[in-house]
């Protein structure tokens, strides 16, 4: 009897505490693989992999930040029959906010899809092995999860593919992980130009998109690039039509120009010359000098050199009559503003024009509209406002005195792109002290002029001086004595977006002071570096600090040195990085933080000048060769951060892993600025401790 009851007791301990387990062991599996690959050419192929998930079940993304749940891995067996050829692309996928791990989450459900791409370096059949190593979870519990995968290949003929699903596989695998290196390939178009800001803009409405790039337009309003459109409008106007319903159907034409060629010729150009179009544009030499001229010629006519008009040939007799320049001319007002504002590079253009190249028709034009609407609105009333101007009386010539004060703006504004073009190329024509000696004088002659004691051969004579212009001429000479400690390497925070950079003023002297210990708290001259810079001739960082301007480097110094690397996406055209280096960097908890706990790498991306070895060269999908500094670290943005936009910051460990739940974008807000870099931080001691625990 006492056998039995043992028995009966090991049978209940078996089906009741045991048996659960077994049973769910066996029976939850809510994740059924299958795997194909596709032959794409001779010598490349694609591996896909479909997930079927049961009800009630999700899979997560490739593609999780730190801190969150397993992400879905893919990972290869070595092997030199093949290499992989970008990153894996996933289906779309859903999205929501997880009060466990506290992190937007993405995951899919039902069925999810992913792909890799591969180039075949064998002549001869070969089988590529790995494992798939993902986690799903229900509203109850999570299961990891690992499937092993078999794939048979043909060398040069079309693809034999057979699964096995009982396929064990031992050998070492390489893991798709954050990759660190420059060489990585181009990732598929649907995969890039994004980041936290927009990365979700395929879930919008197409009502919800057209708001999304309206603010982005008004936000592109503030770009320096877009203020010497300003006087240009007002002034090109200003000697417009005299009736004033005349006026105003031109001004109307000009906006409704501005909509339709931004529509049109923005689709265009992105599907011409792809998503980076806008990029080329706002750091190239040559469309930044031609924009420098343009501003130059309309400073010029506004000034009294020229009368500026269309020639003859491109208008009618009667247009020329009614209108200097007529309706081709707001036209051709209209087309400089659009070449202008794209050179700003806003982030919102860059994701608008992405989905144009991704083939996508309705979506880029809602976009575009949205954006140019923004545009347009304000710059129509611009030209309108002349209209108002022209019906007021003309006593002592004062509206040809407007177009001169214009014209000042206008030329000390247009400076900004040479500045660009200066920058990108290390020309070392316009540095800081240089573009300070020049808005100086030339706000100087405005204040002048305002107090009547520079005239013009079309300036009537001034009897007495308005009360207004004297404001205005106070106005003006305040601001060439707030210019004026400029020269001697005060910072100007106000106009830090306008101005080069301070690391290009030749006689700083509070950069002397600092690197000769004069500074208190924030000085770093005792920190060294592992190895002299790459690029330190042509680059610097800001406020003295001490670091790298190529990531493997600051990569390999993280390892010896055991800090995180904080990562600067930047550019020598980049308003709102100035901005930030000047108003955030500059704080005094910002500065000791950078200089103390991290290895700073500035990755300039629109750095033209700077060659690379063939070694680093990197090949886009579409054969482009990238040789020079610039592209090459916009590519590796887009590549490995999925994002396009600067300033952009991100905090990473010594195997490039992100340390924070999001990157850093521009925000003047010093404390949030201190809580992103305490995040990345503190997970970097987190994870260091776990690795020097095990």
């Amino acid at each position: 009897m006492k056998k039995y009851s043992l028995l009966l007791v090991a049978l209940f301990v078996w089906f009741f505490v045991f048996h659960p387990f077994i049973l769910s062991a066996q029976m939850l599996n809510p994740v059924k693989w299958t795997y194909s690959a596709n032959r794409i050419n001779d010598t490349d192929a694609e591996i896909v992999w479909k997930a079927a998930i049961d009800n009630g079940w999700h899979l997560y993304s490739h593609y999780i930040e730190s801190g969150g749940p397993l992400p879905t891995d893919f990972n290869f067996a070595k092997s030199s029959n093949f290499q992989l050829v970008g990153k894996v692309i996933e289906s779309k996928y859903l999205q929501e906010y997880d009060k466990m791990f506290e992190m937007t989450l993405k995951y899919f459900a039902g069925v999810a899809i992913f792909k890799q791409k591969i180039k075949i370096l064998s002549d001869k059949p070969f089988v590529i092995k790995g494992t798939i190593d993902y986690q799903t979870c229900d509203d109850k519990a999570c299961i990891p999860g690992s499937d092993a995968f078999t794939i048979k290949l043909d060398g040069a003929k079309k693809t034999s593919v057979k699964n096995d699903t009982n396929a064990k596989d031992t050998t070492t695998a390489v893991n798709v992980g954050p990759d660190t290196s420059y060489k990585e390939k181009n990732a598929s178009k649907t995969a890039v130009i994004s980041d936290d800001s927009n990365k979700d803009l395929n879930n919008l409405s197409l009502w919800g998109f057209f708001i999304f790039a309206f603010l982005g337009g008004l936000v592109a309003l503030m770009t320096p690039c877009i203020y010497p459109m300003i006087p240009m409008t007002i002034t090109y106007f200003l000697h417009g039509n005299k009736k004033r319903s005349r006026a105003i159907l031109l001004a109307s034409t000009y906006g409704l120009s501005i909509v339709i060629i931004y529509v049109l010729v923005g689709t265009l150009v992105a599907v011409i010359f792809g998503e980076d179009f806008a990029n080329w544009l706002s750091t190239h030499w040559l469309p930044n000098i031609f924009f420098f001229l343009i501003f130059m010629v309309f400073a010029a006519s506004f000034l009294g050199m020229f009368e500026l008009t269309l020639p003859s040939w491109m208008i009618t007799k009667s247009d020329k009559q009614a209108d200097k320049g007529g309706f081709l001319g707001a036209f051709f007002m209209a087309f400089t503003l659009v070449l202008v504002s794209f050179s700003c590079t806003a982030p919102v253009v860059g994701s608008i024009l992405a989905f144009s190249a991704n083939g996508e028709v309705l979506r880029p034009i809602i976009g575009m509209l949205g954006y140019s609407l923004a545009f347009a609105i304000p710059f129509t009333l611009f030209a309108i406002f002349p209209t108002a101007l022209n019906s007021l009386p003309k006593s002592g010539g004062w509206l040809n005195a407007v177009k001169v004060v214009l014209g000042f703006i206008e030329l000390a504004l247009g400076l900004k792109f040479l500045s660009v073009a200066d920058q990108t190329y290390h020309w070392g024509i316009l540095d800081r002290e240089v573009y300070l000696a020049l808005w100086i004088v030339i706000f100087t002659l405005m204040g002048i002029y305002l107090l009547g004691k520079l005239k013009f051969a079309h300036d009537s004579d001034t009897k007495s001086l308005s009360v207004p212009r004297l404001i205005l001429a106070i106005i003006t000479l305040s601001f060439v004595v707030y210019l004026i400690p400029g020269m001697i390497g005060a910072p100007l925070k106000a106009l830090s977006g306008w101005l080069p950079p301070q690391t290009t003023h030749d006689f700083d002297i509070a950069s002397m002071i600092r690197e000769n210990g004069g500074s208190t708290g924030n000085n770093n001259s005792s920190i060294s570096l592992c190895e002299e810079p790459k690029y330190a001739g042509k680059l610097k960082l800001p406020h003295g600090i001490k670091g790298y301007f190529d990531y493997e480097q600051a990569l390999k110094c993280s390892k010896q040195q055991n800090k995180p690397v904080f990562i600067d996406f930047t550019g020598h055209g980049c308003v709102n990085c100035r901005e930030m280096e000047a108003n955030v960097w500059s704080d005094s908890k910002v500065l000791k933080k950078l200089k103390n706990d991290f290895i700073v790498v500035a990755l300039y991306v629109d750095d033209h000048d700077i060659e690379l070895p063939q070694s680093e060269w990197v090949t886009k999908d579409d054969g482009t060769v990238l040789k020079t500094l610039g592209p090459r670290n916009l590519q590796f943005e887009i590549n490995r951060f999925k994002s396009n936009g600067q300033p952009l910051y991100f905090i990473v460990d010594a195997n490039g892993n992100t340390l924070t739940k999001k990157p850093q974008p521009y925000n003047l807000d010093i404390e949030n600025f201190l809580r992103f870099l305490d995040e990345g931080l503190n997970e970097y001691k987190k994870t260091s401790s776990k690795k020097s625990n095990n």
